[in-house]
């Protein structure tokens, strides 16, 4: 006979189970992005990559994740969320461990969309797994696994040198991040035979309103503003400090450092954001770090290089307290997964100039200082968008 607490005690061992199963998702959400900023000097020297097109694989994530994260409730309606995302995992590792060998850029360029589209369908569909599974800990778990994904950020930005350096070909340690991948994947295939579960209903009507809400188009601007800049960090910071007189060790170093940041600061401020009824002052404060950030990166990269890392970093927590605000603006999980898909859709489309056009600038201005005043003039409408996605609002 099944008693109560039998019910409570598996109940219980599948909420840790899907904890598991979502952390060990997060952990590579930025893998196939943060490797390669350490090592672009070598990957554009061995593929032949102008500043433009330097620029261009910069922009790719942006690209990637706008487009194929529209089409992410669709294929969960179809075909389970946990089978959806589990699909989008073997595809991350499928990129990952063929790019490195592209014979040119071009290819390296479509075997990178392939990692990333894997990554955009993961990206939407965790918020929504959160409200579904989590429904009274959203700050919490969206910390926790904010956590999580900077875990692998900063662990891929630390070592992808060293591990080059060990195997003695920038290629192998590219390529060894398949290896974490594919760790992800047989929680989320056991999870979906839970189909129904993690299948969220139509939500045409969502969609209808959602172009309606002001509180919609403030989340998309304010994800495509921290995206904006946490693809130009994470494309370009480590060159910059190189260009500066940094060794590439020092420079694959600092860039860690913005990313290990995020491990403590992501879980506390999506934590203390979770709590509050307005996140307003919380995006007002994170934009005023980045501000003085780029200001500092802007004129003085080499004195002080780890004071502008460190602010660097805080500033990208404005990613966590983005999934959060997603999380608490929406009533329902149906609501939250087509919120998370507009938000980051319409947001990754706003982002998607911002790193490309940092490439251009540097070509054309011949140094840094251009484009990283362009940065520091977009904190200003981040800011401002963060502000009103804060205000205590819900769809």
């Amino acid at each position: 006979m099944v008693t109560a607490d039998d019910h409570r005690h598996r109940s219980a061992r599948g909420t840790a189970f899907a904890a598991v199963a979502l952390l060990l998702a997060a952990v590579n959400l930025r893998l196939a992005v943060t490797s390669v900023g350490p090592v672009l000097a070598e990957i554009r020297a061995g593929l032949h990559m102008s500043g433009a097109e330097a620029g261009l694989l910069t922009s790719v994530p942006v690209l990637c994740f706008a487009t194929v994260g529209f089409a992410a409730p669709r294929l969960a309606r179809r075909f389970g969320t946990s089978a959806v995302i589990a699909t989008g995992l073997v595809v991350l590792t499928a990129g990952l461990a063929t790019r490195p060998y592209a014979p040119g850029a071009a290819v390296f360029v479509l075997l990178s969309l392939l990692a990333l589209a894997g990554i955009a369908v993961v990206n939407v569909l965790l918020p929504m797994v959160v409200k579904d599974r989590f429904p009274d800990r959203v700050g919490t778990m969206t910390g926790l696994y904010s956590v999580a994904l900077n875990v692998g950020a900063t662990t891929a930005a630390a070592t992808t040198v060293p591990l080059s350096q060990a195997f003695g070909d920038w290629r192998l340690g590219l390529a060894s991040w398949a290896a974490v991948a594919v760790l992800a994947v047989p929680p989320w295939l056991l999870l979906a035979r839970d189909r129904d579960r993690s299948a969220p209903p139509e939500t045409t009507a969502i969609e209808v309103r959602l172009i309606r809400q002001p509180i919609a188009w403030a989340l998309a601007l304010y994800f495509g503003m921290q995206s904006t800049s946490a693809y130009v960090i994470i494309g370009w910071l480590p060159q910059i400090y190189r260009d500066a007189g940094l060794s590439a060790e020092s420079a694959g170093v600092l860039f860690a450092v913005t990313s290990f940041l995020g491990v403590p600061l992501s879980f506390l401020l999506a934590a203390a954001a979770g709590r509050r009824r307005s996140q307003s002052g919380i995006a007002a404060a994170l934009g005023v770090f980045g501000l003085a950030g780029y200001g500092g990166l802007t004129l003085w990269p080499a004195v002080v290089p780890w004071v502008w890392a460190v602010l660097l970093g805080v500033v990208n927590c404005a990613f966590p307290l983005a999934l959060t605000l997603i999380g608490l603006r929406g009533r329902t999980p149906a609501t939250v997964v087509r919120l998370s898909a507009f938000a980051q859709g319409v947001g990754y489309l706003i982002a998607i100039p911002g790193p490309l056009l940092v490439g251009v600038l540097h070509d054309a201005a011949g140094g840094w200082r251009l484009p990283l005043a362009l940065m520091v003039g977009l904190m200003i409408p981040q800011m401002l968008a963060g502000i009103a996605a804060g205000r205590d609002r819900q769809v």
